[in-house]
């Protein structure tokens, strides 16, 4: 996620450290960091964060944590409003006598909040809004839209806006008819056009947002709205849109849809239905700030109210999990930093972590927090403790290893192909692509396929013959097997990996002590074609083969990326040396001239030795 510093400053009144110092300070303790440019810090929130750091507000909380400084403005506290007898946030405690909810379907829609608001003036948001969604790459549209985007982008609740002079009403007198909104599943075939003039089809796993007086849909539920109930200038009345969606639910639907947007990524990462209430509260104050207007009420569904959590951990816990020797007083400490409410008995501290934090649920969560505010470099390195016991034997593993270790002691190179194939026994029900829908029932096919690749390739890699092999599995006759084949210039074959065992398997009980590897580091490779060009002289019978190469890379310059004897013989006390060289480069096709050019030098250089070039 993109992440201004800018928009982050107005959670602190202490100065924050330039871009590149959070970019540090995440990357240490919270998330990896994709890039950093012009004050923006584009952010790789990890999954099990979604839920509360896919926001500026998220983000602020960590920073708070991490370089210990407080956050001085926080909108998901200072509620005037009491919560209520069910034990959840209600905004303003007005009732919207205008606008109605009803929720069919709890489970895939906990909570839906419908803000109704009059007298609004629709125009562009001031340049504040627009400069702050501009600066991570979201378009303005205008000011009640760009509020509800804002808020989104602040605290995490996606929010939607509704023009309410474009929903039915029950009577003749608008100002004293009721406006309903109704959360059903689609019927199968039952269509909408978006707010991008894109129209689509739903299939009844579908959760749509209806106008329920004439049971036409107006938005996609937790993805995007629909064009019916669209904001545009002559906007008067606003219904805005707060709640909480089935994460499950909204990922199969966007996938179905191939619509993936803001809102339904973060209701895909799951978030609290508690933060629906601070989201209409925070919309509906920006909407009156910069769009004018009157908050008539709020019509608040929440069928399945959330629950109060509580996780236990002591500091003996954390500590052996960490291998770390903390204090009581540096886990409380850290609890206090990431404001995480806890009460401490002695070396137990009981947490109450807050309704948006919703991946603390047990100790070792407690663990991992304390661990990562504190750093881990804080950690002294421990030796590991030995084994209590001998490893029980995987058979399969074992073969695998022995065969793979066999292959490569001949001469084998190990390849990895595609699972997937044009024919087969069992279809794909997800396929990757509309070319392979099967599972393979061989590994012959994508073996001959790499053969022929490699085979066209020897030259480069320097291989005077083609020798692959694959350990894999395959699906036929309702079974999977697990089967190693091999490819070189005798043909492409493979076997159950059950006969590639041995007798030795029957009587090992335990694993061999095999030499750590000892492979060099891998080099990149050019994607544009090479050319291959042979080279014979006559040189005198006391003569190096290491001296000819020398001359010839000296003078076939950067583009020579191999160069190797293939042919030699001694005739009249002298010897003849035959080279393949070949040409590569990295960022363009090499012309014939290229190449001539240089193997014109290195006929020149070679005859300067008075060596003889055949």
């Amino acid at each position: 996620m993109k992440i201004s510093r800018a928009w982050l400053q107005r959670y602190f009144d202490q100065e924050l450290p330039n871009a590149a110092a959070l970019a540090d300070a995440l990357t240490f303790h919270a998330f990896e960091i994709e890039s950093v440019e012009n004050d923006i810090l584009d952010v790789k929130v990890t999954a099990n964060r979604g839920h509360d750091c896919l926001c500026h507000r998220g983000i602020a909380k960590e920073l708070s944590a991490i370089l210990n400084i407080s956050i001085v403005r926080d909108p998901l506290k200072g509620f005037t409003k009491p919560l209520s007898e069910r034990g959840f946030v209600n905004p303003f405690g007005t009732a919207a006598n205008a606008v109605s909810v009803l929720i069919e379907e709890p489970a895939l829609c906990p909570r839906y909040i419908a803000g109704h608001i009059t007298g609004v003036k629709v125009g562009p948001s001031p340049d504040w809004l627009r400069k702050f969604l501009e600066s991570i790459g979201q378009k303005s549209i205008n000011n009640v839209v760009d509020a509800a985007n804002f808020v989104m982008f602040d605290i995490g609740q996606p929010l939607h806006a509704f023009d309410a002079g474009k929903l039915a009403v029950s009577g003749q007198v608008r100002g004293s008819s009721t406006y309903s909104i109704l959360v059903r599943k689609a019927r199968a075939g039952e269509k909408m056009t978006t707010l991008d003039d894109k129209s689509y089809t739903f299939t009844d796993s579908t959760l749509l947002i209806v106008d329920g007086r004439t049971d036409t849909p107006i938005g996609i539920a937790g993805i995007k709205g629909g064009k019916p109930a669209g904001i545009n200038e002559t906007t008067a009345d606003v219904i805005i849109e707060s709640a909480n969606f089935d994460g499950i639910s909204v990922r199969k639907s966007a996938q179905a849809l191939k619509l993936r947007t803001e809102a339904s990524t973060r209701f895909e990462q799951v978030i609290s239905p508690e933060l629906a209430a601070y989201g209409m509260r925070a919309a509906a104050e920006l909407i009156v700030e910069i769009a004018g207007g009157e908050i008539a009420g709020f019509a608040d569904e929440y069928p399945i109210a959330g629950q109060k959590r509580e996780v236990s951990a002591s500091t003996a816990h954390i500590n052996a999990i960490l291998g770390s020797a903390f204090s009581d007083t540096d886990i409380a400490s850290a609890l206090t930093r990431l404001d995480l409410a806890h009460e401490q008995n002695g070396g137990t501290f009981r947490v109450h972590p807050p309704f948006e934090r919703l991946d603390l649920t047990i100790s070792e969560d407690v663990a991992e927090e304390v661990g990562r505010i504190i750093g881990y470099d804080k950690i002294s390195s421990v030796e590991l403790p030995p084994l209590s016991g001998k490893p029980e034997i995987n058979t399969n593993f074992y073969a695998a290893e022995r065969v793979r270790e066999e292959r490569i002691s001949q001469g084998f190179s190990e390849v990895f192909t595609s699972v997937f194939a044009d024919k087969g026994e069992r279809v794909v029900a997800n396929k990757v692509d509309g070319v392979r829908p099967y599972l393979r029932t061989t590994l012959i096919d994508g073996l001959k396929a790499a053969l022929e690749k490699n085979r066209r390739n020897k030259d480069l890699l320097g291989l005077s013959d083609v020798k692959l092999f694959e350990i894999g599995t395959v699906w036929r006759k309702r079974e999977e097997l697990t089967m190693v084949g091999t490819a070189d210039s005798g043909g492409v074959r493979e076997q159950p990996l059950e006969n590639q065992q041995g007798d030795a398997l029957l009587v090992l009980d335990s694993y061999l002590d095999l030499p750590l590897s000892q492979t060099g580091r891998c080099q990149p490779f050019s994607k544009y074609p090479f050319i291959v060009r042979d080279v014979s002289l006559w040189v005198p019978g006391s003569t190096k083969e290491s001296e000819v190469l020398d001359v010839i890379r000296t003078h076939a310059g950067e583009l020579l990326v191999r160069a190797e004897l293939f042919d030699t013989f001694k005739k009249d006390g002298r010897i003849s040396l035959a080279f393949r060289l070949v040409f590569q480069s990295f960022d363009r096709t090499l012309t014939d001239f290229d190449v001539s050019e240089r193997m014109e030098g290195i006929a020149n250089a070679l005859k300067e030795k008075e060596w003889e070039v055949r």
